[in-house]
């Protein structure tokens, strides 16, 4: 079927909707007739648009005929054709299938892997990185854990990001983030390379994941390392144990243990939501473990040069040399570029 037959089935049964919604169908029938009709609602929005421009494309030709409409038909050609092959792109974007899952928001993990104190000063870098572009998008950042190193480094660093799209922006981020540059620590300025683990999962309901408190193992314990007063004085820190997959969360920055219990549940669910999907699509992810990978310096997805101010995303070969600008939350280029990448191999892939 060519696609302009595809664009003409689409407009016709938004039609075929519209006439039976204005019949006055009731019950099951409206609510299955509702739900396609809204379905189809941005397609057609495209289509039409598409159509209008091709109508203009082929009025503006006609004109080229007439000797006094002639330039003004051709400067305005010229335009409708150079806006052309983005209306088309949007319409065969459209009809790529919907991902749910890219409207969610996100839950982050940052932490620290090769490179000893520097992986970890660099993680609490990373993570800040994240809360400023959270601020910058207008989304809601929410700490759940941060676990600080003697130095101010993170351990490990979790937050709930809170907004429509944030996963859709945020899932390229996950993988291994290495740095290149001259520790604080180091004396003879010598450059170290180190690496930071980032994970980005989408945030799930209660309803999208059982799990069985037969198949949990709950421990808890004294709150460790630099903190507020309930450090080490009650038993607030909780260990969530998913035996059946062997994940393990756990969660001490509250003093509450029901609320640390409660932050714990919800990253399990998240995680155990990511495995899912990913074995689903086994084609195009992999598990959890290979997308953040073992954080050794020869696996990377971006590297942040110090010493020569830049910032390479090897996926798509991208290098932006304005790194302190990047380091304070600027990684739209990034998302951009790596979005546009994806949606071209969807398309290709859909035949589009």
């Amino acid at each position: 079927m060519t696609l302009n037959k595809r664009l003409d089935q689409i407009v016709n049964r938004a039609l075929e909707l519209e006439a039976l919604l204005a019949s006055g169908v009731e019950g099951e029938a409206l609510v299955q007739a509702s739900r396609e009709y809204a379905d189809l609602e941005d397609i057609v929005r495209r289509i039409n648009a598409l159509r209008a421009l091709e109508q203009e494309i082929e009025q503006a030709q006609q004109l080229l005929a007439d000797p006094e409409m002639q330039d003004l038909a051709k400067t305005e050609l010229e335009e409708l054709q150079e806006r052309l092959p983005w209306v088309q792109k949007e319409v065969r974007l459209a009809l790529l299938p919907k991902n749910a899952v890219d409207e969610r928001s996100a839950i982050l993990e940052v932490r620290p892997a090769a490179g000893g104190d520097e992986a970890m000063l660099f993680a609490a870098e990373i993570f800040d990185l994240y809360r400023r572009y959270a601020e910058i998008k207008g989304w809601r950042f929410s700490l759940m854990e941060y676990d600080e190193s003697e130095l101010g480094g993170l351990r490990c660093g979790i937050a709930e990001i809170n907004g429509r799209g944030v996963f859709a922006c945020l899932k390229y981020e996950s993988g291994v983030h290495r740095v290149q540059r001259v520790p604080t620590t180091e004396s003879q300025g010598r450059i170290h390379t180190s690496t930071v683990t980032v994970a980005v999962l989408p945030d799930v309901e209660d309803v999208e994941i059982e799990i069985n408190d037969s198949d949990l193992r709950i421990d808890v314990f004294r709150a460790s390392g630099a903190g507020g007063q309930h450090v080490n004085k009650t038993e607030s820190a909780v260990r969530v144990t998913h035996m059946p997959s062997g994940i393990v969360v756990s969660m001490q920055e509250e003093k509450s243990q029901h609320k640390n219990r409660a932050k714990a549940m919800k990253v399990l669910r998240a995680r155990l939501y990511e495995r899912e999907r990913e074995q689903a699509h086994a084609s195009r992810a992999a598990d959890r473990r290979s997308q953040v990978g073992t954080g050794d310096r020869s696996e990377r997805i971006r590297t942040y040069n110090f010493p020569q101010g830049r910032v390479t995303d090897h996926r798509i070969n991208l290098t932006l040399y304005k790194i302190d600008r990047v380091m304070l939350g600027e990684i739209e280029e990034f998302v951009e570029a790596l979005t546009q990448e994806e949606q071209a191999t969807l398309l290709a892939e859909a035949g589009l």
